[in-house]
């Protein structure tokens, strides 16, 4: 339950931003004979599209959840429970991977197919990259730069819904330029929203000194690039405090105010409507400080 709501808020974003950005696009010029199939603005296809893509985000939060044996501990609770436990992720991920799998070949367009593809490799490339470098000694990557950290990104956060967007376009027959522009929106939005979420243990003011953070998130990531490794390595203890009062914060509100504005430029392209408002204030919502 957890994955889908937080006590306050719905957390299936992105099915909610491939709807709206079908709506913003409308109904293509370039073929009129499937508008009969629309219903508020928004194809079948498109609808299927959208929960095709909740699933494959829920598949991989749940594969997420594997927990290492070999890193356990007596007191994490006994090993047979953590061993089921894992195998029912491994089960319950693929059986919503195979049901994402199987509507996304009802489609029957195979550059969906292929895009929705390459965007479930791209998340299986970033989730391996995380795994990799959170088994290492505190969690620290070797020379990270900002460059490196928005590849890393892309792949396990935006992908997704960045070709999601361009995929909903093209079911609706869309020219490549609008396909180009949803895709943008998708990327930025979603790198403005990482970015966002990165800040949060540093523009909290009623957050404790304690909160866990990521040497691996964004702030984090800048103030080395600021400070150099040498120093970095010896700051590891007063991090947070060190990090708050750098450059890396201010500088990682700016970055995600950039990606903000990507994502609204791109939206520029797309007819004034309630649908296209929405996506904009989603973008408003994540820059704001």
């Amino acid at each position: 339950r957890g994955f889908v709501y937080d006590s306050r808020n719905n957390l299936q974003m992105r099915g909610l931003v491939v709807l709206l950005i079908s709506k913003a696009a409308g109904p293509s010029t370039a073929d009129l004979s499937f508008q009969h199939n629309m219903v508020s603005g928004i194809y079948s296809s498109q609808r299927s599209l959208a929960e095709i893509t909740e699933l494959i985000h829920t598949a991989f939060l749940v594969h997420r959840g594997i927990v290492n044996i070999g890193e356990l501990k007596s007191c994490d609770g006994p090993l047979k429970d953590m061993q089921f436990g894992n195998k029912m992720a491994v089960l319950s991920g693929d059986f919503l991977l195979a049901n994402a799998c199987t509507s996304l070949a009802q489609l029957q367009n195979t550059k969906v197919v292929e895009l929705i593809s390459s965007a479930i490799g791209d998340l299986v490339q970033g989730i391996y990259y995380e795994n990799s470098k959170s088994s290492e000694e505190n969690c620290l990557t070797d020379d990270i730069c900002i460059s490196t950290w928005k590849e890393q990104v892309f792949l396990s956060h935006s992908a997704l819904l960045a070709k999601s967007c361009q995929a909903a376009m093209e079911l609706a027959k869309h020219s490549t330029e609008i396909q180009d522009m949803a895709f943008q929106y998708g990327k930025h939005m979603s790198m403005s929203h990482k970015l966002h979420s990165d800040l949060q243990p540093f523009v909290k003011e009623s957050s404790p000194e304690t909160v866990a953070f990521s040497l691996n998130s964004a702030p984090a990531v800048l103030h080395q690039e600021f400070l150099g490794r040498e120093a970095w390595i010896k700051q590891i203890r007063e991090l947070q405090g060190a990090i708050k009062a750098g450059k890396g914060v201010t500088s990682a509100i700016d970055l995600c105010r950039f990606h903000g504005n990507r994502a609204l430029a791109a939206l520029e392209r797309f007819p004034p409507s309630e649908a296209r408002a929405a996506l904009a204030n989603i973008v408003y919502a994540l820059t704001r400080f």
